[in-house]
């Protein structure tokens, strides 16, 4: 049997952004999933396990991706998981979220934090990295 490629879930709700990193990210050979919504893409995390997830910060709460990356992070079924979070919480609302620290990306229970708009190959080395280590 061949080896799949990784799975990617993509969660956020600009229907745009979900489309063009999808499209991004299956030209390098990815599988990618994509929600609008972190309670969905909880569902269908049930049905396949991904390797990496992608979400925004805000969503249809200003900590959506801060409470979907936690249950996520607290799940032992979900052990080792790469979160990266990808928000433009800063250029809208003009918070700092950015971890200045190791201890405080993990407190934010991911393993990786950009702002938008993100530089395709910078994400796609981080993910590279994420999914070899």
């Amino acid at each position: 049997m061949a080896n799949k490629s990784p799975l990617i879930m993509l969660v956020d709700d600009d229907y745009d952004y979900l489309e063009i990193n999808k499209l991004h990210l299956e030209s390098k050979g990815y599988r990618v999933l994509c929600f609008s919504d972190p309670r969905e893409a909880l569902k269908g995390m049930s049905a396949e396990k991904p390797d990496l997830i992608i979400t925004d910060l805000m969503m249809e709460h200003i900590d959506s991706g801060f409470s979907f990356s936690k249950e996520i992070k607290s799940n032992p079924r979900f052990k080792g998981l790469p979160v990266i979070i990808i928000t433009a919480i800063g250029s809208k609302r003009g918070f700092d979220f950015a971890p200045h620290t190791p201890e405080e990306l993990a407190a934010m229970n991911a393993d990786a934090f950009f702002e938008k708009p993100v530089v395709p190959e910078i994400l796609i080395a981080k993910i590279a990295e994420l999914l070899e280590g």
